[in-house]
């Protein structure tokens, strides 16, 4: 086996009522947490939007899961932009007094 691979162990959650098996690389604490995420924004939105199936539910979860996405990307975005400002004007700054 080689050490450089992260082994993987199967991780059974559930998630709207129906149990899946998936393999993690990572710490299965933190798949349970992000299956339980899930679970309860499906079962938030089955309860807001009444009586729709599984699948339309699923697409709502996804679409408010990229939106949440998308958001924090800007952010990201916007915040690199910020540092990166700052970093020139401390750079210019510091080539001021260096040069005093």
């Amino acid at each position: 086996m080689d050490p450089d691979i992260p082994q993987k162990k199967p991780v059974r959650v559930t998630i709207f009522n129906q149990s899946y098996t998936l393999l993690a690389s990572e710490d299965s604490q933190e798949v349970l947490a992000l299956a339980h995420t899930v679970d309860d924004l499906m079962s938030s939105i089955a309860k807001q939007a009444g009586n729709i199936d599984s699948t339309r539910t699923a697409v709502l979860a996804c679409l408010h899961l990229a939106d949440q996405l998308r958001t924090l990307e800007r952010d990201l975005e916007d915040l690199k932009q910020r540092v990166d400002a700052k970093s020139k004007q401390f750079s210019f700054l510091l080539d001021r007094v260096i040069d005093a």
